[in-house]
């Protein structure tokens, strides 16, 4: 049953990854000097998705708390600067997509679009640093504990953070592809074609620092996890590169969802059976049945999340269905 648990929390936290990551790449994108005009029609390309997107974030959450509470107690520990970084970016785009429609004043928009830029890097930043944490394993303290946060100053955690601020980037400029009006998808598609190349750079930086680290060779458990799952990212966004050179939008989009959806599995079968490693006492690390909640409480969190899943899938169908095609006057909009 711990198993069955931890799958479903990978499950939610990479359809995070996915679905948050387009609201936070389109976030970033409001950095790229465009007009007024231009970014309100990015944050109406998002508009309708960004609140249901963050359902996925609560849901895993609360699995994590309710399933696997002593992981949730050391990562608030071990990780606190990551988490709070992360979930400070989620209220920062939040805040600043809702309140920026507010004032009549072209600056106080401006002012509030920097809120949202803000916040998604800091989103970005704080979950890539999140699992880079995890797949680089922390220093226990005496009592077996996480030894503070210094474990996230590392360069193989700083490259994770920035690995997964490309992907999001590239992600959010490939949904705008998707949802732009027909006249300004070739513009979106070069940069998003441009921004794949760092983001293959930033994931090779980030596969190269694993190699050359002693903590996270000696952390992952399942080598050849380690070396697929990149080459299937890397692949996934060469898929994307080829895909809007060649117009077709939707294959792009699900090429780059798949490049970030990836991480999650890849550092979930890597630590298998482990989820949180010990560097300094390999046997003290925190394994998935040692985090898990206790067989009647998982049973009971069960019958709670079986209509969870498919009404949070249906909800994301019908959110996508209602507002399906462009912009552009012909599909209805958040504001």
């Amino acid at each position: 049953m711990e198993l069955a648990w931890y799958a479903l929390l990978g499950l939610f936290f990479a359809t995070y990854l996915v679905l948050g990551g387009y609201d936070y790449g389109v976030g970033l994108l409001l950095a790229r000097g465009a007009t007024p005009q231009a970014r309100r029609a990015a944050l109406n390309a998002v508009g309708p998705f960004f609140l249901g997107n963050e359902v996925w974030l609560v849901a895993a959450v609360g699995i994590l708390f309710g399933a696997f509470p002593a992981l949730e107690g050391e990562l608030l520990s071990g990780s606190y600067p990551a988490v709070l970084g992360a979930l400070f970016g989620v209220v920062l785009v939040t805040a600043g997509v809702q309140l920026r429609g507010r004032p009549r004043s072209a600056a106080a928009r401006a002012g509030w679009d920097r809120v949202v830029v803000a916040g998604s890097v800091l989103a970005a930043l704080g979950w890539g640093a999140l699992l880079g944490a995890l797949l680089q394993g922390v220093p226990p303290s005496g009592d077996g504990h996480g030894a503070g946060a210094g474990h996230l100053f590392t360069p193989f955690v700083a490259a994770a953070a920035l690995a997964l601020l490309a992907l999001v980037a590239v992600h959010g400029a490939t949904f705008l592809t998707l949802r732009l009006p027909a006249a300004d998808v070739p513009s979106v598609a070069r940069l998003a074609r441009g921004l794949v190349p760092a983001a293959l750079t930033a994931v090779a930086t980030v596969a190269v620092l694993g190699l050359l680290s002693d903590r996270v060779r000696a952390a992952v458990a399942r080598p050849a996890v380690a070396v697929l799952l990149p080459l299937a990212l890397v692949a996934a966004l060469l898929v994307a590169r080829a895909a809007l050179r060649r117009g077709r939008a939707g294959v792009a989009f699900a090429a780059t969802s798949v490049a970030l959806a990836l991480p999650v599995p890849l550092v979930g079968a890597a630590l298998w059976p482990r989820v949180l490693v010990a560097t300094a006492d390999p046997g003290a690390s925190l394994t998935v049945a040692d985090a898990a909640a206790s067989g009647p409480t998982l049973a009971l969190l069960g019958w709670l999340a079986l209509p969870l899943v498919p009404a949070l899938l249906g909800f994301q169908a019908m959110c996508w269905w209602v507002f399906r095609g462009r912009t552009d006057g012909r599909a209805p909009v958040y504001w």
